[in-house]
């Protein structure tokens, strides 16, 4: 049956969002080049766009934009002089075929093998500093725009938009080659691939923009790169710190928003709908990442062991925020940031009292990097209120509503803001 365009469009995106990670990663397997494999996955986007209004959602669409990809492939390579030393780098021409297609309802079992590791660290190879590894990855692997990627830098769009493009053509220059490094190297790139994980299941956890609180796609895409990791690099203990860390947070997913669509704030959540076996397994993970450190913690073990204290609390009131507003002040010492600070007041003012953590959150007001981030006046708002200056906690959560790009949010702060009177 043909789809209407309203249909089409909705299906477009939604199929974007799953399957363009793996699109473009096995584009770049093909054709040895990120940015090209990106133009690829982009024309072969184009190429639904205008088609399947008329002709309707393909039963895998999925396929069909990979096989409309490979096609613009081969035909842009016939074009190009280079052609025939591309064709012999790919095996003749035959093998760009259906068998060279990925599948995409097939479990990983061959963690080298996995085209969306392989793009990681890709684009986290040192020809690029830490900034372009990580923005580039996110835009490749997460689909995310330059501007969802510059709100969870907390750095202007125009910035991320340039690391980008130089960082496609600085991976092109270098030829760096589309493989998973090995011993040292590997390990060497290894912070920019967690930090890469971390930033894309951020986003899927609570999204920057759009009218949705959350977008689910891309914790379970987090989430699953982060299990592969584990199996790729069993002995290094932040890999499984963030494990756990993506297992303990997603577990709340949920019971994160109500019925509605709307928000649910984590103290006011049911705990009888966090899932049991995300919490298992992030627990285990936690346990794997502080038998290989010997105690010690690193910043994603740290973050994780805070969210195994709410995944312990069978009720808010057994929450242990002091030991929490610890850990927070350890992980200040290891990873220092404002928004560490601003969630570290935060525990204090559920371990010793709102004025407490007020005084913290205060001294933040003038951070530059906290300047658009809507998350400091949203929590001294709630500083405020609990503390009876209604007033100034309407004023606070106004203001936070004016920055936040989610619509849900957005609302969440407005009847916080109506119900300080």
């Amino acid at each position: 049956m043909t789809a209407t365009a309203t249909d089409a469009r909705g299906a477009i995106e939604a199929v974007w969002r799953i399957e363009s990670a793996r699109l473009i990663a096995g584009l770049a397997r093909m054709v040895r080049d990120v940015g090209l494999a990106e133009e690829l996955a982009q024309d072969a986007l184009v190429a639904a766009m205008e088609q399947w209004p008329d002709e309707g959602v393909p039963r895998n669409p999925g396929a069909w934009l990979m096989t409309t990809a490979k096609r613009r492939a081969i035909d842009l390579f016939r074009r190009n002089e280079r052609f025939e030393r591309k064709l012999d780098e790919l095996g003749r021409e035959q093998q760009l075929g259906e068998g060279v297609l990925p599948d995409f309802d097939a479990v990983l079992d061959d963690r080298i093998e996995d085209d969306l590791l392989r793009l990681v660290f890709t684009a986290c190879h040192p020809v690029l500093n830490t900034g372009a590894r990580v923005a580039l990855t996110l835009r490749m692997l997460g689909g995310l725009t330059t501007d969802e990627i510059a709100r969870a830098f907390l750095v202007k769009e125009s910035t991320i938009a340039q690391r980008i493009v130089r960082a496609k053509r600085s991976l092109a220059e270098a030829n760096v080659p589309f493989e998973v490094p090995e011993g040292e190297e590997r390990i060497n790139r290894l912070s920019s691939v967690l930090e890469v994980i971390y930033l894309i299941f951020n986003e899927g956890y609570s999204a920057t923009r759009g009218d949705d609180w959350m977008r689910p796609a891309l914790c379970e895409e987090a989430q699953r790169l982060a299990r592969v990791l584990s199996g790729l690099m069993p002995n290094e203990p932040e890999v499984h710190g963030l494990a756990a860390l993506v297992e303990l947070q997603a577990s709340r997913n949920a019971a994160r928003t109500d019925a509605d669509g709307d928000p649910i704030l984590l103290l006011d959540q049911d705990r009888s709908r966090w899932n049991q076996l995300l919490i298992r397994r992030g627990l285990d993970a936690l346990t794997r990442a502080e038998e290989l450190a010997e105690g010690a913690y690193g910043p994603y073990a740290a973050q994780a062991a805070i969210a195994a204290c709410h995944a312990r609390a069978r009720t808010p009131e057994q929450t242990d925020w002091v030991r929490i507003s610890v850990l927070y002040a350890g992980l200040a010492r290891l990873r220092p940031s404002p928004v560490v600070e601003l969630n570290r007041a935060v525990a204090v003012s559920m371990a010793y009292g709102p004025q407490a953590g007020l005084d913290l959150v205060d001294r933040l007001v003038d951070e530059p990097a906290l300047k658009g981030y809507h998350l400091l006046p949203s929590a001294r708002g709630d500083l405020l209120a609990k503390l009876g200056r209604h007033a100034d906690a309407r004023a606070e959560f106004e203001r936070a509503a004016e920055m936040t790009g989610n619509a849900r949010e957005r609302a969440l702060l407005l009847n916080r803001a109506a119900d300080q009177g």
